[in-house]
């Protein structure tokens, strides 16, 4: 305790000493991660921080800055939630194998599991299947927990192996089997019917008369779903609904699902990859209708970014994903938090 009776700041040596085992681990798996990716042939990348959208997705909020020109002219830019248009950018420039250690940043977010400002491990494929960066996420898990020496994962009671054979679950198959829901029976041309949902969720989750169906969609996950995830063994959840195709393409063969994946452990959620569309036309009417329900919801819209939306015409067909870097640390390294991972905390927190 300081003078004034007020908890230690995180810097006080006593309080940094209590989460050193768990930063030494962080740069344990920093190093392994890193090597693996390196014998793998992959291009490590920095990507500019500072955006002119960051990112089109209805409920994700970036922090807005200002930048000054030489002259004195002033433009809006945002903070990074992602830096997949970045990545998708140099894709589209030929690069092939990439991957970055991105810092991102996320407004309404803080809790055991989510920060402010954290660690996105992100990395894409040209010309390969959503499939190999399912295969490359389990391996990477895999040497996060070998370099640790952990044997298995564990988070509110829940323990998973990382070094097991994963556990493969369609999200269709995953709400008929923990919520007795068809949810395949409820799309059809690539949109959701939000009263047939309405009509099968409704004993099992609240829904308000304004919930569009993508928010019973996200209820059901959060409550019946996604606590079922990634128990002794990871969890890849994949087949994603087409309304939450995200930046996915459709599959092919059925286009009510699209090749979007996530991958959890312990019920948490690690990594989320695609499939990546190529369609500039599909993606700007999917950003477009996203922007117009964060206005209607929030009030705010963030801006198209037409440098990326002429990426994705020009890049070739590629598979991404991004991992949450600091909760894997945290399960790998026995944390109980993810702020318990990072050398420094949020700003302003003791």
């Amino acid at each position: 305790m300081v003078d004034n009776g007020q908890p230690s700041p995180w810097w006080s040596a006593t309080r940094h000493a209590d989460r050193k085992p768990f930063l030494m681990a962080r740069s344990a798996i920093t190093r392994a991660v890193r090597t693996w990716f390196d014998e793998q042939g992959f291009t490590e990348v920095e990507t500019g921080i500072l955006q002119v959208s960051p990112g089109n997705e209805t409920h994700l909020h970036a922090p807005r800055t200002e930048i000054i020109g030489h002259d004195g002219t002033r433009a809006t830019r945002y903070l990074r939630t992602s830096p997949e248009f970045a990545a998708k950018k140099l894709l589209a420039a030929g690069e092939a194998k990439i991957f970055e250690f991105a810092r991102v940043f996320r407004d309404r977010e803080r809790g055991d599991l989510h920060l402010p400002e954290f660690t996105m491990l992100e990395w894409y494929r040209a010309g390969a299947s959503y499939d190999a960066v399912m295969a490359d996420t389990v391996v990477v898990i895999a040497h996060a927990a070998q370099a640790t020496g952990i044997g298995q994962f564990s988070f509110r009671g829940r323990t998973a192996d990382p070094f097991a054979e994963p556990e493969l679950l369609t999200v269709a198959t995953a709400f008929g089997r923990f919520a007795g829901i068809d949810l395949l029976a409820t799309i059809s041309n690539g949109e959701g019917d939000r009263a047939a949902l309405a009509a099968v969720a409704r004993p099992r989750v609240r829904i308000t008369d304004d919930d569009t169906w993508s928010d019973i969609f996200s209820k059901v996950l959060v409550e019946h779903v996604e606590p079922q995830l990634g128990q002794e063994r990871l969890t890849v959840l994949f087949e994603y609904p087409a309304p939450e195709a995200a930046l996915a393409r459709a599959k092919a063969a059925d286009p009510r699902v699209a090749e979007r994946f996530e991958v959890y452990a312990c019920g948490v959620e690690l990594a989320n990859g695609f499939g990546e569309l190529t369609d500039a036309a599909e993606q700007r009417r999917r950003f477009a209708a996203d922007m117009d329900e964060k206005e209607r919801r929030y009030g705010e819209r963030y801006p198209l970014d037409e440098d990326f939306l002429a990426a994705v015409a020009a890049m070739p067909p590629s598979s991404g994903v991004a991992l949450g870097f600091d909760r894997l640390v945290m399960l790998a390294s026995g944390a109980l938090r993810v702020d318990q991972v990072v050398w420094t905390p949020p700003a302003g927190e003791t």
